[in-house]
C-alpha cells in the first residue's frame, strides 16, 4: 500500500511536461551560447567618464577597476568634494556600462523557451 498515484492511460496525464518533452538539445545550446556571451563580456574593459572627460575609469567585466585617470583641470584644492562626486559619477557610468553589456549577454530569459520545464519551475504555461 503505497501512496504513488496509480498509472494513466492517458501519456498526456503521464507526463509531467504536458504534451512533449522540452527540447533538452535546444536548451542545452541557449544555456551554452550564454555562457559564452557573459565571458566576452566580462573580458570587456569599458570606461566610465564624468565632468566632459576630467575623469575616466576603466573596469573590466568582473568589476577589477584597472585604472584612473584625473585631469590636472579636476582638481580644486579649494573644492575637493567636486573631485569626489566626478570620481564616483565615473565610476556609476562604467558599471552602468557593465550592467547593460552583462544583461544583453544573457539574453531576454524571458523569451527563453523552457518548454515544459517552465511549469515545473513555476512559470506560467
Amino acid at each position: 500500500m503505497t501512496n504513488l498515484p496509480e498509472p494513466s492511460d492517458n501519456p498526456e496525464e503521464a507526463n509531467p511536461f504536458g504534451g512533449s518533452m522540452p527540447d533538452l538539445g535546444g536548451l542545452l545550446e541557449s544555456a551554452q551560447a550564454m555562457m559564452a556571451n557573459m565571458q566576452a563580456a566580462a573580458s570587456e574593459v569599458v570606461t566610465g567618464v564624468s565632468g566632459g572627460g576630467l575623469v575616466s575609469v576603466e573596469v573590466d567585466g568582473h568589476f577589477g577597476f584597472q585604472s584612473v585617470s584625473i585631469d590636472p583641470k579636476a582638481v580644486d584644492p579649494d573644492d575637493p568634494s567636486l573631485l569626489e562626486d566626478l570620481v564616483l559619477a565615473a565610476l556609476r557610468d562604467a558599471v552602468g556600462q557593465l550592467q547593460s553589456g552583462q544583461s544583453g549577454a544573457m539574453g531576454d530569459l524571458g523569451g527563453l523557451d523552457l518548454g515544459g520545464l517552465g511549469g515545473l519551475l513555476g512559470g506560467a504555461e
